[in-house]
């Protein structure tokens, strides 16, 4: 009896709710319940393969390469604007490894590597550019000599934002 008054006030509970619009689908609602007549059982969902067998030895997750945050062509820029202020309000000095990005907060640091010569630096995001659309970023003459790209105007990038604290580039 206690079974089927409780079937009942279910039915009447989806009911209501439905007629509310508050569920989509019918499978939606519980599909880990498993509906017999006069009473209901549940269900462990199904193991996934990622699961390990009681007494197994946990295998870490293979380790991924990084692949770059953004992809594209670098600039640099120097004497021109050597003791300007930047969008962040500081002083710009063109021997310092900092840089402007168009959505990265200033502060932040990025990995900035060739995809020419394959070397890296990391720099400081301090201003807004490059206002052009074929460029990712604009480095500061001090970041454009570490990779060795003065004199070169573009140069192809590949840049890795870093996590606050991170002060290094990721391994090739």
């Amino acid at each position: 009896m206690a079974a089927l008054a409780g079937g009942l006030l279910w039915v009447c509970t989806l009911s209501a709710v439905a007629q509310q619009g508050l569920v989509a689908e019918p499978d939606a609602i519980a599909p880990h319940l498993l509906s017999v007549p006069g009473e209901a059982m549940l269900i462990d969902p199904p193991a996934t393969d990622a699961s390990p067998l009681p007494g197994a030895p946990l295998v870490p997750p293979p380790v991924l390469e990084p692949s770059a945050d953004e992809v594209g062509l670098a600039s640099w820029y120097g004497a021109r604007f050597h003791k300007r202020r930047t969008a962040s309000g500081e002083l710009f000095d063109m021997k310092a490894l900092t840089a402007a990005h168009p959505t990265l907060p200033f502060g932040s640091h990025v990995c900035v590597r060739s995809q020419i010569t394959g070397r890296s630096v990391v720099v400081r995001i301090n201003d807004r550019g490059p206002h052009t659309g074929n460029r990712v970023i604009d480095l500061s003459r001090g970041a454009a000599e570490v990779l060795g790209m003065v004199g070169l105007g573009l140069k192809p990038v590949e840049l890795f934002a870093l996590e606050e604290g991170d002060r290094t580039c990721p391994a090739p």
